[in-house]
């Protein structure tokens, strides 16, 4: 049976405010960054983790959609879920939404990551604790998860 990661959430600073008047595409990857980390903590692979043993998460592969703009202040929640486990990574997803009640995104990312052991710089399996705990919260991937950027045509000249 799976179980759900609690949500994390954040305000809009000012300061990530872009020349369009909406929250800038670097800071909604911090934000899904500090996501990230909550999941870490929640699964075990926190600070003391990588202390003791030496090993992290490296984010490999991502891809984010911009669905909606932000703006200044606004309050957002941030939905993970782990939809993939194997050896030696995991596949996540989070779902960025504004306010309560909680309605469509207004922006995803889907993410791979590689356990690390950072002394010997190269992949390493998680520990069994670490997968269990991973693995008991796989939920089903959401329809948006696996696609990829389509091809533009070029312009003959």
């Amino acid at each position: 049976m799976s179980t759900t990661l609690p949500d994390y959430r954040q305000t809009v600073r000012p300061e990530w405010i872009d020349y369009n008047g909406h929250m800038s595409e670097a800071f909604y990857v911090l934000v899904f960054g500090h996501s990230t980390d909550e999941m870490m903590v929640e699964t075990g692979l926190d600070s003391a983790y990588r202390a003791k043993t030496g090993c992290s998460l490296y984010t490999v592969e991502s891809h984010i959609r911009y669905l909606s703009e932000v703006d200044e202040g606004a309050e957002l929640t941030i939905r993970t879920r782990v939809i993939g486990v194997d050896e030696k990574k995991v596949r996540f997803t989070h779902e960025m939404h504004v306010g309560e009640p909680i309605g469509a995104p207004v922006a995803t990312t889907e993410l791979l990551a590689l356990h690390i052991d950072q002394n010997e710089s190269r992949s390493a399996p998680f520990p069994e604790e670490i997968r269990e705990r991973l693995t008991d919260l796989v939920e089903k991937a959401p329809e948006w998860a696996g696609r990829a950027i389509g091809p533009v045509p070029a312009e003959a000249g």
